[in-house]
């Protein structure tokens, strides 16, 4: 166990008793703080009242589905940041797809190895404890043209409007802009930005990269900033790509 996980709260939502019994116990045994709720509007209220280091969610519940509690959660303030993992029973890509566009930052499958789920709670909250929230002293900034982010604050602006990410959308802007001009594959952007790729996670990627699209770029629809490098990757066009100055 480690002093880091052990401050650490999880709050698993899942209507099935036997699953949360052993996401759990798993989550007890690598260090963590495990919160419990078995429907939608019990988790609204943890959320409100225990204030989780991460949120495990099942998408199926009994009142309020998993797509309208992260609909709630990332159009408010409080938990904008709060990183999600989605679990879910149902395999359509369009399922999985809906929820990383409304702002779950990764998913498991039912059924699913729990140890899976630790080793992708650990990198989530790995990523989004990496420096201090808003309001903590600045750090390293990176820009292009009018795109910054500030490491250190976890802070991303484009000219003078804030921009709220996820974790997950936040570390793969780091990425691309840690490596302005460098094409990543899908595998090299998912391993370098998140810790990890798994096999068939290309258009897990290719989500969060839309949504960063419309948080960023002034035309999603023509994107001056990420840019498709088509049969490869993505990539962040530096200033000559952009031809500024």
């Amino acid at each position: 166990m480690t002093s880091t996980a052990s401050k650490q709260s999880i709050l698993v939502v899942d209507d099935d008793k036997e699953i949360v019994r052993l996401v759990r116990g798993y989550l007890r045994q690598a260090g963590y703080e495990v919160l419990v709720a078995y429907d939608g509007e019990s988790a609204m209220q943890s959320l409100r009242t225990e204030k989780p280091d991460l949120l495990i969610l099942d998408l199926m519940l009994p009142d309020r589905d998993g797509w309208d509690i992260t609909r709630a959660i990332r159009a408010g303030e409080a938990h904008a940041q709060l990183p999600i993992l989605m679990l879910t029973a149902r395999i359509e890509d369009v399922d999985k797809i809906l929820g990383l566009e409304l702002g779950a930052d990764d998913y498991v499958t039912k059924p699913f190895n729990p140890r899976e789920v630790v080793a992708r709670v650990r990198a989530l909250l790995r990523r989004s404890a990496t420096g201090p929230r808003p309001g903590g002293r600045a750090g390293t900034l990176l820009q292009v043209a009018q795109l910054k982010v500030d490491l250190g604050r976890r802070e991303v602006r484009v000219g003078d409007h804030e921009v709220e990410l996820t974790p997950t959308e936040f570390d793969l802007l780091r990425t691309l802009m840690e490596n302005p001009g460098y094409v990543f594959t899908r595998d090299e952007l998912l391993e370098k930005g998140l810790g990890y790729a798994y096999s068939g996670m290309g258009r897990t990627l290719d989500t969060h990269i839309k949504n960063l699209r419309y948080k960023i770029e002034s035309d999603p629809r023509e994107p001056t900033y990420i840019q498709t490098v088509y049969g490869v990757g993505y990539r962040l066009a530096d200033e000559t790509d952009r031809g500024d100055t």
